[in-house]
């Protein structure tokens, strides 16, 4: 997931998005020790999107606080 898709959403669509990224990463880094991934930079590339929304999230609540 790129940056700009990130940025588009809303703040309920970004917790969404996490928890279900969290959730793909939960099982693929279980199905990963029992079976080796085919590609398993997936793993990695999910870490990443989920640093993505996470630095989005906080950004925008440092927004908030600078606002009031």
């Amino acid at each position: 997931m790129k940056i700009n898709e990130i940025r588009e959403l809303t703040d309920n669509e970004l917790h969404e998005r996490e928890m279900a990224e969290r959730e793909n990463l939960t099982r693929m880094t279980l199905s990963h020790a029992i079976t080796p991934l085919d590609n398993p930079l997936t793993i990695r590339e999910a870490r990443k999107t989920i640093a993505r929304i996470q630095t989005e999230i906080r950004s925008r609540q440092l927004k908030q606080q600078q606002s009031k």
